[in-house]
């Protein structure tokens, strides 16, 4: 019988227990063996769920680099800005890597962190879970079937949702472009590189607008405080986190998704209120220290001349992305859980559900399944050594972050960036693009 592929999860938080959790549904196939986790109740929660001994719990990727290679694989998940440090110190132990996106907030961290795995010769994916989803396997097969001819132009849309821009992007951990990154790059760039998957050729020409409209000191309420437990003016206020995370308690698998983020896996009401009288997710949203976007546009020029606009923003009630796909003989559109095509020809329209059975949704629940099915790919590939089911390795999730890069640079200088120029991002030394200073 084959031995599962063993895990060391680098980064105990929501990302690394969504992966982790492939090895609670198929310890046939997988098994947690290590872990690297510097907060004390999240490492000893995974422990205790996997049974892994405390001589193999780790504070740091540091202290589990110091040890032989105690795994088949590492899954890093921690904060961006420690992603280039963590593959140099995995990458030479021999792991196979699962490295959450982005790669890293800087082009130059990224290209080192390709150079590394490449140099040990490393079997290597980022998490780009979208292109893992069942929506993504259909429409790709129509799109390479040819349903709606030659491809022309597309529009892709991703909707924020108001509670999750605060939570996340205003008040979280990436709300400062210093701290994490661009929110391009930490939010969109898996609608970037889904988008060059879909299109499947290579992106020639970025332009970008946007900007931080809402979430700003100068868009303040009268009479509002600091903090939203005792503002006079919180009942009125949609982003306020009393009603986002204490109000409705409970209420749904969001909340407490949330609401366990905020108290560090302890979600009782007593410690959300804590929470928000003492920690960064009860501070009002116009009185944070963010500066990242909350709406954001960018035009893409692809080879033979296909165009592609993309639409970020904060102000929407869904989490839902939509898609239009317009192609010579056909169209597609699809809200990430029916395609629907139609034939200029036959004047036929044909829907295609993507949603998983009631009974696969339990299983793949994250990202549309997208989660489970990375983790099922790269399980294989590990085990196997066929990485033909791995679409996001390294030198593919480089292409995709170069062009968020010369997004983000045409929208701070308002330049169009030329992509198949030689040194097109070579020149872009703005923030957070130039990687490590």
């Amino acid at each position: 019988m084959t031995q599962p592929v063993t895990l060391a999860i680098i980064g105990a938080g929501k990302r690394g227990q969504a992966y982790a959790a492939y090895a609670a549904l198929h310890p046939e196939l997988a098994r947690v063996v290590a872990i690297a986790e510097p907060r004390q109740a999240l490492r000893e929660s995974m422990a205790r769920e996997f049974g892994v001994p405390a001589a193999a719990c780790f504070h740091s990727y540091e202290e589990l680099a110091r040890q032989p290679q105690l795994a088949a694989a590492a899954l890093i998940c921690t904060q961006d800005r420690s992603h280039r440090d963590a593959v140099e110190h995995i990458a030479p132990l021999g792991y196979a890597m699962l490295l959450e996106k982005p790669m890293a907030p800087g082009l130059a961290d990224c290209e080192a962190i390709v150079a590394c795995v490449k140099a040990h010769r490393s079997l290597f994916a980022v998490c780009h879970v979208l292109l893992y989803t069942e929506l993504t396997t259909q429409l790709t097969a129509l799109m390479r079937a040819g349903v709606i001819g030659e491809l022309v132009t597309v529009q892709h849309h991703e909707p924020v949702a108001w509670w999750h821009q605060a939570h996340s992007f205003v008040r979280g951990n990436w709300r400062n472009t210093a701290e994490s990154s661009c929110m391009l790059l930490a939010k969109s760039c898996h609608d970037i590189d889904w988008l060059r998957h879909i299109v499947g050729k290579r992106c020639l020409r970025v332009a970008s607008f946007g900007s931080l409209h809402h979430f700003k000191a100068s868009a303040c309420p009268p009479g509002a405080t600091a903090r939203c437990w005792d503002c006079p003016v919180e009942t009125q206020c949609p982003y306020s986190a009393k009603r986002i995370y204490h109000t409705h308690f409970g209420r749904d698998n969001v909340t407490d998704y949330i609401n366990d983020v905020i108290t560090a896996g302890i979600n009782t009401r007593d410690a959300v209120e804590q929470a928000l009288k003492t920690g960064p997710y009860g501070r009002c949203v116009y009185a944070c220290d963010n500066d990242v976007v909350d709406n954001q546009t960018v035009m893409l020029q692809y080879e033979d001349a296909v165009t592609a606009s993309f639409m970020m923003t904060a102000f929407t009630p869904t989490l839902q992305r939509t898609t239009r796909l317009c192609g010579t003989r056909g169209y597609i559109e699809t809200d990430f859980a029916k395609i629907k095509t139609f034939d200029f020809l036959t004047e036929t329209e044909s829907v295609h559900d993507t949603r998983l059975t009631a009974a696969s949704a339990t299983a793949a629940a994250g990202h549309g399944g997208g989660d489970y099915f990375l983790m099922k790919a790269f399980v294989h590939a590990v085990a196997t050594g066929d990485t033909s089911g791995l679409f996001s390795g390294p030198d593919a999730t480089l292409e995709s972050h170069r062009t968020v890069f010369a997004a983000e640079h045409s929208r701070l200088t308002g330049t169009m960036v030329d992509l198949a120029a030689p040194a097109a991002t070579a020149s872009m030394p703005i923030g957070s693009l130039t990687g490590r200073q």
